[in-house]
Protein backbone atom coordinates (compact mmCIF):
# COMPACT_ATOMS: atom_id res chain seq x y z
CA UNK A 1 0.00 0.00 0.00
CA UNK A 2 1.14 3.24 -0.74
CA UNK A 3 1.54 5.67 2.05
CA UNK A 4 3.04 8.47 0.63
CA UNK A 5 1.58 11.62 0.64
CA UNK A 6 1.06 13.64 -2.77
CA UNK A 7 2.30 17.24 -2.68
CA UNK A 8 0.01 20.63 -3.55
CA UNK A 9 1.34 23.67 -5.04
CA UNK A 10 -1.80 26.71 -4.60
CA UNK A 11 -1.16 28.83 -7.55
CA UNK A 12 -2.55 32.38 -7.48
CA UNK A 13 -2.65 35.37 -9.57
CA UNK A 14 -3.27 38.69 -8.29
CA UNK A 15 -3.26 42.60 -9.16
CA UNK A 16 -4.49 44.94 -6.27
CA UNK A 17 -5.94 42.66 -4.13
CA UNK A 18 -4.86 43.78 -0.29
CA UNK A 19 -8.06 43.06 1.97
CA UNK A 20 -8.51 40.16 -0.02
CA UNK A 21 -5.81 38.08 -0.71
CA UNK A 22 -5.35 37.56 2.82
CA UNK A 23 -8.06 35.77 3.08
CA UNK A 24 -7.06 33.47 0.33
CA UNK A 25 -3.44 32.89 1.37
CA UNK A 26 -4.76 31.64 4.66
CA UNK A 27 -7.00 29.57 3.15
CA UNK A 28 -4.60 27.51 1.42
CA UNK A 29 -1.73 27.39 4.23
CA UNK A 30 -2.30 23.42 3.94
CA UNK A 31 -0.57 23.80 0.36
CA UNK A 32 3.32 22.86 0.47
CA UNK A 33 4.02 25.58 -1.44
CA UNK A 34 2.19 29.06 -2.08
CA UNK A 35 3.27 30.64 -5.32
CA UNK A 36 1.66 34.16 -6.11
CA UNK A 37 2.21 35.76 -9.69
CA UNK A 38 1.66 39.44 -9.12
CA UNK A 39 1.34 41.86 -12.04
CA UNK A 40 3.06 44.87 -10.08
CA UNK A 41 0.03 45.66 -8.01
CA UNK A 42 0.35 49.51 -6.26
CA UNK A 43 -1.89 48.70 -3.22
CA UNK A 44 0.12 47.34 -0.90
CA UNK A 45 -0.33 43.25 -2.48
CA UNK A 46 3.17 42.76 -3.19
CA UNK A 47 5.03 44.46 -0.42
CA UNK A 48 2.57 41.90 1.90
CA UNK A 49 3.53 38.87 -0.13
CA UNK A 50 7.06 39.36 -0.20
CA UNK A 51 6.92 39.54 3.78
CA UNK A 52 4.99 36.68 4.02
CA UNK A 53 6.53 33.64 5.14
CA UNK A 54 4.81 31.02 2.84
CA UNK A 55 4.64 32.91 -0.04
CA UNK A 56 6.79 32.65 -3.24
CA UNK A 57 5.76 35.83 -5.32
CA UNK A 58 7.28 37.12 -8.46
CA UNK A 59 6.30 39.62 -10.42
CA UNK A 60 5.34 39.67 -13.90
CA UNK A 61 3.70 41.82 -16.60
CA UNK A 62 0.01 41.27 -17.59
CA UNK A 63 -0.98 40.51 -21.02
CA UNK A 64 -3.95 38.30 -20.58
CA UNK A 65 -5.49 35.52 -18.20
CA UNK A 66 -4.14 32.72 -20.21
CA UNK A 67 -0.48 33.92 -20.04
CA UNK A 68 -0.07 34.73 -17.18
CA UNK A 69 -1.75 31.47 -15.41
CA UNK A 70 0.30 29.71 -17.89
CA UNK A 71 3.32 31.58 -16.29
CA UNK A 72 2.27 30.77 -12.90
CA UNK A 73 1.46 26.98 -13.82
CA UNK A 74 5.22 27.07 -14.92
CA UNK A 75 6.43 27.96 -11.54
CA UNK A 76 4.95 24.73 -10.09
CA UNK A 77 7.36 22.90 -8.21
CA UNK A 78 4.71 20.03 -7.30
CA UNK A 79 2.28 18.01 -10.14
CA UNK A 80 -0.79 18.73 -7.98
CA UNK A 81 -1.85 22.24 -8.46
CA UNK A 82 -4.40 23.91 -6.61
CA UNK A 83 -5.29 27.45 -9.25
CA UNK A 84 -7.00 30.10 -7.25
CA UNK A 85 -7.82 33.62 -8.14
CA UNK A 86 -7.27 35.89 -5.47
CA UNK A 87 -10.60 36.80 -4.14
CA UNK A 88 -11.83 33.19 -3.81
CA UNK A 89 -11.33 31.17 -0.30
CA UNK A 90 -11.12 26.95 0.58
CA UNK A 91 -13.28 26.83 3.53
CA UNK A 92 -12.54 23.72 5.99
CA UNK A 93 -14.49 21.39 4.33
CA UNK A 94 -13.31 21.87 0.69
CA UNK A 95 -9.82 21.33 2.06
CA UNK A 96 -10.33 18.04 3.50
CA UNK A 97 -11.95 17.03 0.67
CA UNK A 98 -8.90 18.35 -1.70
CA UNK A 99 -6.41 16.70 0.73
CA UNK A 100 -8.18 13.10 0.44
CA UNK A 101 -9.20 13.76 -3.32
CA UNK A 102 -5.63 13.79 -4.09
CA UNK A 103 -4.20 11.11 -2.07
CA UNK A 104 -7.13 8.46 -2.95
CA UNK A 105 -5.26 7.12 -5.86
CA UNK A 106 -8.06 7.31 -8.49
CA UNK A 107 -8.15 8.07 -12.36
CA UNK A 108 -9.02 11.44 -12.38
CA UNK A 109 -6.30 13.78 -13.54
CA UNK A 110 -8.47 17.04 -13.09
CA UNK A 111 -11.27 18.33 -10.89
CA UNK A 112 -14.23 20.68 -11.27
CA UNK A 113 -15.29 23.41 -8.61
CA UNK A 114 -18.59 24.49 -8.69
CA UNK A 115 -18.43 28.42 -6.89
CA UNK A 116 -20.64 30.31 -4.14
CA UNK A 117 -20.39 33.50 -5.10
CA UNK A 118 -20.22 36.69 -2.59
CA UNK A 119 -22.16 39.94 -2.94
CA UNK A 120 -20.04 41.78 -0.96
CA UNK A 121 -20.51 39.96 2.47
CA UNK A 122 -23.38 37.91 1.46
CA UNK A 123 -24.44 34.86 -1.05
CA UNK A 124 -25.97 35.58 -4.53
CA UNK A 125 -27.74 32.48 -5.19
CA UNK A 126 -29.28 32.71 -8.73
CA UNK A 127 -28.35 35.43 -11.56
CA UNK A 128 -26.78 33.15 -13.68
CA UNK A 129 -23.84 31.93 -11.25
CA UNK A 130 -25.62 28.99 -9.42
CA UNK A 131 -24.41 26.41 -12.06
CA UNK A 132 -20.79 28.06 -12.88
CA UNK A 133 -17.79 25.87 -12.30
CA UNK A 134 -14.14 25.90 -13.11
CA UNK A 135 -11.69 23.83 -12.88
CA UNK A 136 -9.33 24.70 -10.12
CA UNK A 137 -7.33 20.78 -9.25
CA UNK A 138 -5.41 19.54 -11.49
CA UNK A 139 -1.82 17.76 -12.13
CA UNK A 140 0.37 19.82 -14.02
CA UNK A 141 1.67 16.68 -16.13
CA UNK A 142 -2.01 16.65 -17.32
CA UNK A 143 -3.24 19.74 -18.12
CA UNK A 144 -2.45 22.86 -20.00
CA UNK A 145 -4.32 26.59 -20.25
CA UNK A 146 -6.08 26.62 -23.63
CA UNK A 147 -4.91 29.02 -25.97
CA UNK A 148 -8.05 29.48 -27.72
CA UNK A 149 -9.05 31.82 -24.55
CA UNK A 150 -7.75 34.75 -22.90
CA UNK A 151 -10.32 35.20 -20.98
CA UNK A 152 -12.49 32.96 -19.01
CA UNK A 153 -9.89 30.71 -19.47
CA UNK A 154 -9.86 26.93 -19.39
CA UNK A 155 -7.75 24.32 -19.55
CA UNK A 156 -6.76 20.81 -21.70
CA UNK A 157 -7.12 18.40 -19.83
CA UNK A 158 -5.46 14.97 -20.95
CA UNK A 159 -7.43 12.14 -18.59
CA UNK A 160 -10.58 12.42 -16.92
CA UNK A 161 -12.21 14.63 -14.78
CA UNK A 162 -14.20 14.92 -11.55
CA UNK A 163 -16.07 16.97 -9.41
CA UNK A 164 -15.61 18.46 -6.20
CA UNK A 165 -18.73 18.30 -3.30
CA UNK A 166 -17.60 21.49 -1.19
CA UNK A 167 -17.55 24.56 -3.18
CA UNK A 168 -15.09 27.28 -3.51
CA UNK A 169 -16.43 30.58 -1.66
CA UNK A 170 -16.16 33.18 -4.18
CA UNK A 171 -15.95 37.37 -3.03
CA UNK A 172 -16.12 38.59 -6.60
CA UNK A 173 -18.49 41.61 -6.00
CA UNK A 174 -16.33 44.00 -3.29
CA UNK A 175 -18.33 47.29 -4.66
CA UNK A 176 -19.80 48.52 -7.84
CA UNK A 177 -17.04 50.53 -8.94
CA UNK A 178 -14.75 47.32 -8.55
CA UNK A 179 -16.74 44.90 -10.35
CA UNK A 180 -18.04 47.25 -12.85
CA UNK A 181 -13.91 48.19 -13.77
CA UNK A 182 -13.77 43.96 -13.71
CA UNK A 183 -16.50 43.71 -16.35
CA UNK A 184 -15.44 45.98 -18.97
CA UNK A 185 -11.81 44.70 -19.00
CA UNK A 186 -13.17 41.51 -19.44
CA UNK A 187 -15.05 42.96 -22.21
CA UNK A 188 -12.11 44.51 -23.69
CA UNK A 189 -10.18 40.92 -23.13
CA UNK A 190 -13.41 39.16 -25.17
CA UNK A 191 -13.11 41.82 -27.61
CA UNK A 192 -9.46 40.88 -28.69
CA UNK A 193 -10.24 37.48 -28.37
CA UNK A 194 -12.91 37.72 -30.72
CA UNK A 195 -10.62 39.89 -33.05
CA UNK A 196 -7.67 37.54 -33.40
CA UNK A 197 -10.38 34.49 -34.52
CA UNK A 198 -11.48 36.56 -37.15
CA UNK A 199 -15.23 37.29 -35.78
CA UNK A 200 -16.37 40.45 -37.23
CA UNK A 201 -18.51 43.16 -35.18
CA UNK A 202 -22.03 44.02 -36.23
CA UNK A 203 -24.74 46.14 -34.82
CA UNK A 204 -27.48 43.29 -34.00
CA UNK A 205 -24.46 41.55 -31.74
CA UNK A 206 -23.68 45.31 -29.81
CA UNK A 207 -27.95 45.69 -29.74
CA UNK A 208 -29.07 42.60 -28.65
CA UNK A 209 -26.55 40.71 -27.06
CA UNK A 210 -26.30 42.70 -24.03
CA UNK A 211 -30.19 42.59 -23.91
CA UNK A 212 -30.22 38.81 -24.23
CA UNK A 213 -27.54 38.55 -21.53
CA UNK A 214 -29.92 40.91 -19.14
CA UNK A 215 -33.01 38.54 -19.70
CA UNK A 216 -31.13 35.56 -19.29
CA UNK A 217 -29.72 35.95 -16.41
CA UNK A 218 -32.19 38.18 -14.98
CA UNK A 219 -35.34 36.15 -16.08
CA UNK A 220 -34.72 32.66 -17.02
CA UNK A 221 -31.83 32.35 -14.63
CA UNK A 222 -33.72 33.81 -11.71
CA UNK A 223 -31.73 36.75 -11.12
CA UNK A 224 -34.73 38.58 -9.89
CA UNK A 225 -35.17 36.13 -6.73
CA UNK A 226 -31.56 38.03 -5.43
CA UNK A 227 -33.06 41.23 -5.04
CA UNK A 228 -31.33 44.35 -5.96
CA UNK A 229 -28.42 42.41 -6.16
CA UNK A 230 -29.37 40.59 -9.09
CA UNK A 231 -30.66 43.44 -10.81
CA UNK A 232 -27.38 45.13 -9.80
CA UNK A 233 -25.10 41.85 -10.94
CA UNK A 234 -27.38 41.53 -14.09
CA UNK A 235 -26.74 44.27 -15.65
CA UNK A 236 -22.74 44.83 -14.98
CA UNK A 237 -22.66 41.23 -16.53
CA UNK A 238 -24.84 43.02 -19.71
CA UNK A 239 -22.57 45.84 -19.61
CA UNK A 240 -19.53 43.54 -20.46
CA UNK A 241 -21.12 41.75 -23.53
CA UNK A 242 -21.71 45.80 -24.06
CA UNK A 243 -18.24 47.03 -24.06
CA UNK A 244 -17.03 43.86 -26.19
CA UNK A 245 -18.39 44.95 -29.32
CA UNK A 246 -18.17 48.61 -28.82
CA UNK A 247 -14.12 47.36 -28.23
CA UNK A 248 -14.72 45.06 -31.45
CA UNK A 249 -15.82 47.60 -33.28
CA UNK A 250 -12.35 49.67 -32.25
CA UNK A 251 -10.53 47.45 -33.30
CA UNK A 252 -11.71 47.09 -36.51
CA UNK A 253 -11.51 50.62 -37.22
CA UNK A 254 -7.72 50.69 -35.93
CA UNK A 255 -6.81 47.67 -38.59
CA UNK A 256 -8.69 49.48 -41.48
CA UNK A 257 -6.65 52.41 -40.83
CA UNK A 258 -3.30 50.35 -39.93
CA UNK A 259 -3.46 48.81 -43.54
CA UNK A 260 -4.56 52.26 -45.36
CA UNK A 261 -1.57 53.99 -43.95
CA UNK A 262 0.35 50.97 -44.96
CA UNK A 263 -0.79 50.86 -48.74
CA UNK A 264 1.43 52.31 -51.64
Amino acid sequence: MNTTREKISALIIAYNEIGYIERCIASVAFADEIVVVDSYSTDGTYEYLKKHPKVRVIQHPFSNFTLQKSYALKQASNDWVLFLDADEVVSEDLKTEIIETVNSNNEFVAYWFYRKFMFEKSPLHFSGWQTDKNYRLFRKSKAQFSDKKIVHETLDVDGKSGILKEKLTHYCYKNFADYKAKMLKYGRLKAKESFYREKQFNYACLIFKPLWKFFNHYVLRLGFLDGKKGITICYLNALSDLERYRELKELEKKNELAYYLVMP
